[in-house]
């Protein structure tokens, strides 16, 4: 008996009944050799987290755009926030934590430079649309062909949106993503001065908690106890009410008309300015993107899929190369 098989045994010992077993995975897009070490699930983990678009998530935006201040999230803090609020879910629960890890490590892996900012530039011009989910899912399965399990794509592109995933531990996600960037927004927006905690509703601080570790402990504990009550994966009606209520304060004083998003509509308009210039100029695409048409990929999809790829600092450099003069040096003869 091989090592994975060992642990696939231990997880029927260990995990709840309604758990999702790493031995009935509907397994891959392309069949592969299986590991003598790892679960399916535990192989997903060790992917995603030695891909490219992982490494390029410390140099994303989460919130605020180019912030002075060692302390800010950037989109790869932010997935390993959510990752740890989601394991602390699962394993209370006796669920899959190597599939909730790999789902939580995925689920942003296909947001673009500046945060949401990016994301509302692209799908306004790109004629396809485009959702960061979505795009997570095409880089896993096209740009960067991980060839995971069905479940953990199924976790990835359904943490936002009105379908819920069919795991529970994909569901997890879906709420922990939620816990994770209210609670570490609101402690940035304190440390940049935006707001302070006391301008949070005073009935909130009272029963969410009045700190950042308060108010996580008390949604997760909500979570945890909804699970172990009906083997489904929620949050207490009344926490959930309270968690929204916290989320629209953070839209009114944070993440909407604030001085810190003034640079948002600049993010915006560069991007669309790369995305007119490379539909413009396609065969300036670096190539493996340039190979994409060649096997049937839209034009405009693949220019977003080269936007989306790019860090904060690589699209401005980026921009700056194709539309800021640079200073000419006369050199004598």
């Amino acid at each position: 008996m091989t090592i994975r098989e060992q642990q696939e045994q231990r997880e029927r010992r260990i995990l709840a009944p309604w758990a999702t077993f790493a031995d009935h995975s509907k397994g891959r897009q392309r069949e592969m050799e299986p590991c003598p070490y790892r679960t399916c699930f535990q192989r997903d983990r060790d992917r995603i987290i030695h891909s490219k678009a992982f490494r390029r998530l410390s140099h994303k935006t989460q919130v605020f755009i180019s912030p002075e201040g060692d302390h800010y999230r950037a989109r790869l803090t932010h997935t390993l926030e959510v990752s740890q609020i989601a394991r602390t879910v699962a394993r209370a629960l006796c669920l899959n934590e190597d599939l909730t890890e790999a789902i939580a490590l995925g689920h942003d892996l296909g947001h673009t430079p500046f945060g949401h900012a990016g994301e509302r530039a692209l799908a306004e011009v790109c004629p396809f649309g485009f959702r960061h989910n979505e795009q997570s899912l095409r880089m896993v399965d096209l740009l960067e062909d991980l060839n995971l399990t069905y479940e953990v794509r199924d976790g990835i592109v359904c943490h936002t949106g009105a379908k819920k995933a069919d795991t529970p531990e994909g569901r997890i996600i879906h709420y922990a993503d939620r816990i994770a960037y209210i609670n570490h927004d609101i402690d940035d927006a304190i440390r940049a001065g935006l707001i302070r905690n006391a301008d949070i509703p005073q009935y909130l601080r009272r029963r969410l908690g009045d700190s950042h570790g308060k108010r996580i402990d008390t949604m997760v504990t909500a979570m945890i106890e909804y699970g172990m009550t009906h083997q489904e994966i929620g949050m207490d009606e009344q926490v959930h009410d309270d968690m929204m209520e916290l989320r629209q304060f953070m839209f009114d004083h944070v993440y909407h008309g604030t001085e810190a998003q003034r640079e948002e509509s600049r993010a915006k308009k560069m991007l669309r300015g790369l995305y007119e210039y490379f539909v413009a100029h396609p065969d300036e695409l670096p190539g493996d993107y340039f190979v994409l048409m060649t096997q049937g990929e839209p034009l405009e999809r693949v220019v977003c899929d080269y936007i989306a790829c790019m860090t904060d600092r690589y699209s401005i450099s980026v921009y700056k190369k194709l539309f800021i003069p640079r200073s000419w040096n006369k050199i004598d003869g």
